[in-house]
């Protein structure tokens, strides 16, 4: 029996825990406020608020509810459209209203949602932090500049009436009329039903699943599954003794929002923008890009060049493998049976180290990558000391370009160094041809991307020269 609740109402379910919640609120609950869009974690049509009781409070954050199974609930409060509304209309619904930034209506209540998690979760109410919070939801009639408009009056009233240095958000909120009273009570609740989802011992492995929900949500309707657990004991992101400790249900955003992440990738935020929407970095797990295999997975490319190794365990038992030995072949994986990946370790780089990740797909930003790349770099006196370029769509498996880094060890960062370079990875990659281009292309691209590279970090000794 899966127990969580959903906006006032205990939910006590005998449903297959590998049904979405979209599929549930629309046809078990009867919210159809909540819209079914692409199915994709693309549109923002069926964006809810997740809340993740810990310590006795709350914290909410949007997802995607078409990928988001219920066995991930116990213990959590979701909220949809209708769990926000007031007697009367909040400043967000009346900001909508007033700037024409609602017309068919069907993906406004994604955008509701989402900026609810930005009011809930903004330091500064700033605007461009609050375009990236509903940088995931998708409108087809406005233009988009209507909505920027209400946006922009919501923070400008609200900040006038909440007190932004206030310690519960929540509290301030329904004090200003944004929540409703019964948000209050919530934690009580949840502190009298809380429930942690447990390993069992045989199934596949459910952490965020934003991917498998995508591909596989029949299949697994079919399957045993297990769902990680995923409290923040097991999201914890921390140095210790020179390295840098990723727990196994960290997700994405985590390690977005983690300080010591932010000390060695100060870009993170361009980087994330890059990878998806903040609904589904807010699920999506680092071990689960990694074990999911995708030769384009994102995040698994920027751990590769930072040289990660997992910590693998079944049962009491644990071993060390290196990332760039996990992968064995396509979808092929150096993990033994009923074993999971407990940790995710990082080398804690010095101050002089230099990283870059690179991305080209059919869109700028939240999409699939035609060809990725990470580099990371150690120089000494106008050397490279330590390369580590990683690449993805270019073979099987997220790949570490082992003979270019070879090559780089030791050369002087010029424009000569880098055309031999970008030759060296043309020879040593496989792409094939796909959707997502020919292999000429992806081969040519993968060129462009370690070009960008070095022109990014080293900016003056890098010229455009390396390109003809």
């Amino acid at each position: 029996m899966l127990t969580f609740w959903l906006n006032q109402e205990k939910i006590e379910s005998g449903q297959n825990p590998a049904t979405v919640l979209l599929d549930f609120i629309r046809r078990d609950e009867h919210l159809r406020g909540t819209k079914e869009g692409c199915r994709e974690g693309d549109c923002g049509a069926c964006t809810v608020l997740l809340g993740d009781f810990a310590a006795g409070k709350i914290s909410y954050h949007a997802v995607n509810s078409c990928l988001l199974p219920l066995g991930s609930l116990p213990g959590k409060h979701v909220v949809t459209i209708e769990g926000l509304n007031l007697q009367e209309n909040t400043l967000l619904q009346n900001a909508f209203i007033d700037q024409y930034a609602g017309q068919c209506g069907f993906c406004t209540p994604g955008f509701v949602i989402s900026l609810t998690d930005f009011l809930l979760n903004s330091d500064k109410l700033d605007f461009d932090e609050a375009i990236t919070a509903v940088a995931g939801n998708i409108c087809r009639c406005t233009g988009y500049a209507s909505i920027k408009r209400a946006i922009a009056a919501l923070i400008s009233k609200l900040k006038l009436k909440i007190d932004l240095g206030a310690g519960d958000r929540v509290a301030v909120l329904i004090q200003a009329g944004q929540l409703p009273d019964y948000f209050a009570g919530i934690p009580e609740k949840l502190a009298q039903t809380a429930q942690k989802s447990t390993l069992q011992s045989n199934g596949k492995i459910i952490a965020g699943g934003t991917d498998l929900f995508v591909q596989q949500a029949e299949n697994l309707l079919q399957q045993p599954l297990q769902f990680a657990d995923d409290t923040r004991e097991n999201r914890h992101i921390c140095s210790e003794d020179g390295h840098i400790i990723i727990a196994a249900g960290a997700t994405m955003e985590d390690m977005r929002k983690a300080a010591v992440i932010r000390q060695i990738l100060p870009r993170i935020d361009k980087y994330a923008m890059l990878v998806a929407s903040k609904p589904i970095r807010e699920h999506a797990t680092l071990a689960g890009n990694i074990v999911n295999a995708s030769p384009i997975a994102d995040f698994a490319i920027i751990l590769l060049a930072l040289e990660a190794r997992l910590e693998l365990q079944r049962e009491k038992d644990c071993r060390n493998v290196t990332l760039a030995d996990f992968y064995l072949g396509y979808k092929k994986l150096n993990l033994q049976e009923n074993e999971a990946i407990k940790s995710i370790c990082l080398p804690q780089p010095h101050d002089q180290c230099k990283f870059n990740f690179e991305k080209v797909g059919r869109r700028s930003h939240l999409d699939i990558a035609s060809v990725n790349s990470a580099a990371f770099f150690e120089c000494s006196e106008g050397r490279i000391t330590v390369a580590r370029i990683s690449a993805g769509g270019v073979a099987p498996v997220p790949f570490l370009l082992r003979q270019t880094n070879a090559f780089l060890s030791g050369k002087e960062i010029n424009n000569h160094t880098v055309t031999r370079a970008m030759e060296t990875a043309a020879r040593e990659i496989s792409p094939i041809s796909d959707i997502r281009g020919s292999a000429d292309y992806k081969r040519r691209l993968l060129q462009q991307l370690i070009f960008a590279h070095f022109h990014t970090l080293f900016p003056q000794e890098i010229t455009a020269e390396a390109l003809v």
